[in-house]
């Protein structure tokens, strides 16, 4: 989802790569609460992490608690940014609490996105 944002928001500002810590796939239900706010992340592709890429990177931002813990060390020439969101992925209920949960991390998502992009935008993170 932040994927999406990132490269809707930062369409012509930034260049944007997404990976995690393994390979896992777009989940469908980020698919569809991404849709219901006109942005198509069906062709996205959920890679790991690339070290060479990483260190090509100016900005790294990090999801949930185990991303935080877990992803590589960073050089210190990259600005990185934690973003605690709940992961809705695991969501235990009915479809529709787990899609309410899904919501809300995409909401939480656009926000953050937003803020990083205007954040880029005044050059505020050097």
């Amino acid at each position: 989802m932040a994927e999406g944002f990132a490269k809707e928001f930062g369409k012509g500002l930034i260049k944007v790569h997404s990976a995690g810590l393994m390979a896992a796939g777009v989940n469908r239900r980020a698919t569809e609460v991404m849709k219901e706010v006109g942005i198509d992340i069906s062709n996205q592709v959920s890679e790991e992490i690339d070290e060479d890429l990483l260190g090509q990177m100016d900005i790294v931002v990090t999801l949930c608690g185990h991303a935080e813990e877990f992803c590589p060390r960073t050089p210190p020439k990259i600005k990185r940014f934690h973003w605690p969101i709940k992961d809705p992925v695991g969501t235990i209920g009915t479809e529709e609490e787990i899609m309410k949960e899904f919501r809300r991390a995409r909401d939480e998502i656009k926000e953050r996105v937003q803020r990083l992009i205007e954040v880029i935008v005044s050059n505020q993170y050097l």
